[in-house]
């Protein structure tokens, strides 16, 4: 069975110069773990939120010369694909893992989703302090949840509704330093955690309340 502990091969591949050589090395040793991970919190999802959720890693089948700066694997509703709908995800770069719920340019309707979030904003005033907001799934740069006393949030909510490639991201980052240092189950324990004060925003924003 695969371990899902985060080790410091996982992020050293992100250091490997060239598509193939990076792409081989993450085949060989980050995607096992992902691919475990998406067995993992299908069955979690689809238990708490009562249908059916699909794990999606990826492939990076697009790529012809840039090798990739991160990976991850994804949870929607569709068996097809996740862009298209508000997901989830694990995944990381070369200095921290990440675990979010996001909703990224390719997703329709994200206006209304956005007004749906922005009508309800006490959602985000009660996730813990180390929870962060970004607006670009590419890059590991992010913003603390409450930045600006939340101001950062509504901005980036406000963007989604008027930017056509506008994305938002919200949920943890974890360093590197930190991840290597967390047992399988103590990981699996905080992106469980982290999954689980994320429902009620993701059941906000697809009207499930």
């Amino acid at each position: 069975m695969t371990k899902m502990k985060w080790e410091e091969k996982d992020f050293d591949v992100f250091a490997i110069d060239g598509l193939e050589a990076r792409m081989e090395a993450l085949i060989s040793t980050v995607r096992p773990k992902l691919e475990a991970l998406g067995v993992h919190y299908a069955h979690y999802f689809s238990s708490v939120l009562g249908e059916e959720f699909h794990p999606h890693v990826a492939k990076h089948a697009r790529r012809k010369v840039n090798p990739p700066k991160d990976t991850w694997v994804a949870w929607s509703t569709s068996n097809r694909g996740y862009k298209a709908l508000p997901h989830f995800q694990i995944g990381l770069f070369g200095t921290k893992v990440f675990v979010i719920l996001a909703l990224v340019y390719e997703l329709p309707g994200k206006e209304m989703m956005a007004d749906r979030m922005l009508a309800d904003t006490e959602l985000f005033d009660g996730l813990p302090e180390d929870f962060i907001v970004s607006g670009d799934h590419m890059s590991p740069e992010s913003s603390p949840v409450h930045a600006d006393g939340g101001d950062e949030v509504i901005s980036l909510l406000e963007r989604l509704k008027t930017v056509k490639k506008a994305e938002f991201l919200v949920g943890r980052h974890i360093a590197r330093e930190e991840a290597v240092n967390l047992s399988e189950d103590e990981f699996l324990a905080c992106a469980e955690d982290t999954f689980n004060r994320l429902l009620p925003v993701y059941r906000t924003l697809t009207g499930r309340k």
